[in-house]
């Protein structure tokens, strides 16, 4: 039996881009939409990003499909305080000294999820740690206040495309693939924030950025290691991520499980789901982000059954099939 596959769209549908004020009603309006699950472009310290409710794996879907992202690369969450990223991160002392001196600020840290964390699988790209920031700009530390939830945001600009410093900027390359822009004016155009990984006792710079390496060094009291140095693979934004990999061997293109093997289906008929056990759909109804918000947490559970092969059905090679894709065969490769 043939896997069904539906139409899916390359792009957002197209919507109505509210503009914003930099004012209380436009921060309101702003959170509100964020709550909802929609995107909102937002000015930081350095550049406008492209907001997004963290949580949810819908949402953060949309951002890659506006920007047209060409994978699944782990987001910085962006929160209020040091109180809220507590409740989404471990920290052991020296990611706590760190966020204690620079947070507010152009400094993420890389740490383990801790049991409560909210942060959803794709915005994390499947990752048991998760990268973290409280930025310092009024606007957007107001926004996080009012909307009561990590906020995953890159840069507010399609993907390959000159990073967004004015709300002008943002609507000439997402005007009509966003809910909303908040117009907080032209930026302070910098580098992007220093990336720290703490996550064994050794804290590694894996981006350098807004905090120079030797102020972060007279915090922990210790030379920083570089995360080549190491041997490490990066683990954060704008950086080649690594991946959750399945204890499962994963065939990719398959029409059909064999016998014994998982399925993870795309639009699949009910009789093909019913032939194997356990079975997951990505989207019964083919549509592609709902297949990226469950990809992470789907792949996790069909391999907690312990299958030795999970069998996966043709995904559409366009629009985000092409970062799922992506994703799927760096989970099939030989390892």
């Amino acid at each position: 039996m043939e896997t069904s596959i539906p139409v899916t769209q390359d792009a957002p549908s197209p919507r109505v881009t509210e503009r914003l004020r930099p004012d209380a009603d436009g921060v309101a309006r702003a959170a509100e939409l964020l709550r909802e699950g929609g995107l909102v472009a937002l000015p930081t310290e350095t550049v406008y990003g492209l907001a997004a409710d963290a949580t949810s794996g819908t949402a953060v879907a949309g951002i890659y499909a506006a920007k047209e992202r060409p994978s699944f690369n782990p987001l910085i969450a962006h929160l209020p305080d040091l109180a809220a990223a507590r409740r989404q991160g471990l920290f052991d002392a020296n990611a706590l000294a760190l966020a204690r001196a620079f947070w507010p600020g152009p400094l993420t840290l890389v740490v383990p999820v801790s049991a409560g964390c909210e942060v959803s699988d794709l915005a994390r790209a499947g990752l048991a740690s998760v990268a973290l920031r409280v930025p310092s700009h009024p606007l957007a530390h107001a926004i996080l206040q009012a909307a009561g939830r990590p906020i995953a945001a890159p840069s507010a600009n399609r993907s390959g495309r000159v990073s967004a410093t004015s709300a002008a900027h943002v609507l000439a390359d997402l005007d009509g693939r966003i809910d909303a822009v908040l117009d907080g004016g032209v930026t302070e155009v910098g580098v992007e924030s220093t990336i720290v990984a703490c996550l064994d006792g050794a804290p590694r710079l894996l981006r350098p950025g807004g905090v120079p390496r030797a102020a972060i060094e007279g915090v922990i009291g210790r030379p920083l290691v570089l995360a080549g140095e190491a041997g490490m693979a990066p683990i954060s934004p704008g950086l080649l991520a690594s991946h959750y990999a399945p204890a499962a061997r994963i065939r990719l293109e398959a029409d059909a499980p064999h016998p014994g093997e998982a399925w993870l289906g795309f639009g699949s008929d009910p009789a093909l789901l019913a032939s194997a056990a356990p079975a997951l759909d990505l989207s019964p109804g083919g549509d592609l982000t709902e297949a990226a918000a469950n990809l992470f947490g789907h792949l996790r559970a069909l391999d907690a059954a312990g299958p030795a092969v999970i069998a996966v059905a043709p995904i559409p090679d366009h629009g985000l099939g092409e970062a799922i894709n992506d994703r799927l065969r760096r989970a099939a490769a030989p390892r």
